[in-house]
């Protein structure tokens, strides 16, 4: 923890590397923004701090951003009911966010990641 802090207060810079935004449906609804407000105040800001700390930062790595396929990653986030997971794609300088949940088992499910999947390829079928 505390040479991440260091390499916080080095440098990450000013200015975010990634612009970051929530996945919206064609109905117009943004299912992440959704998932977070049902969170508690502590949570969110956890999980914002993470996601703030990708968006400043990237690329990084484990622990904190694990790549699960090719375009897709997970940003994973402590909280107080466990341990919670936001999937996104990053599109030139755009992290989309997809998908997010809190974990139950210790492998990713697969359901979760087909709904991320299906986000992301409607995300290509839009542009």
């Amino acid at each position: 923890m505390v040479q991440w802090l260091g390499w916080a207060a080095r440098g990450m810079g000013t200015d975010p590397v990634l612009r970051v935004v929530f996945f919206r449906s064609q109905g117009g609804r943004e299912p992440v923004r959704e998932w977070l407000l049902e969170l508690n105040r502590g949570d969110r800001k956890a999980i914002g701090c993470d996601i703030k700390t990708a968006q400043f930062g990237w690329p990084i790595g484990m622990p904190l951003i694990r790549k699960l396929e090719p375009g897709l990653w997970e940003v994973r986030s402590s909280i107080e009911r466990g341990i919670a997971r936001v999937i996104f794609t990053v599109e030139d300088d755009v992290m989309v966010l997809l998908h997010g949940f809190v974990k139950k088992s210790a492998k990713t499910p697969s359901s979760d990641l087909q709904v991320a999947r299906d986000r992301r390829f409607s995300l290509r079928g839009v542009q």
